[in-house]
């Protein structure tokens, strides 16, 4: 938080496993995880336009999150929640969830 807090918008490749990280209600606008291995409680997060492209992000929980305009094309979604998040513009082309790849156009079911 402390490094996005400073104007830091990069975080591809990282790796934010080794705990669980609590990031509920924080403000991570824009902010970019391609190709990190996540473990997180992003529950009412603001993420609108967050790239989490590639990533793993498996077991994260979204619930009431603003998801708007984020990309997770090719990202593993498996045991991920998405209760009442807000998905609008958001973009799961080739993600996996659920033990199936998503098309176009296609959000995750709970």
């Amino acid at each position: 938080m402390r490094r996005y807090q400073s104007g830091e918008r990069c975080f591809a490749g990282a790796k934010l496993d080794s705990i669980t990280l609590d990031l509920r209600n924080s403000n991570l606008e824009r902010a970019d995880f391609s190709g990190s291995f996540i473990f997180a409680d992003f529950a009412g997060a603001n993420l609108r336009g967050a790239v989490f492209a590639n990533a793993n992000v498996k077991t994260c929980d979204f619930s009431n999150a603003d998801l708007r305009d984020a990309v997770f094309t090719g990202a593993a979604l498996c045991a991920t929640t998405f209760i009442d998040a807000k998905l609008e513009g958001a973009d799961f082309e080739g993600a996996y969830y659920h033990s199936r790849t998503l098309e176009a156009g296609e959000k995750p079911w709970w």
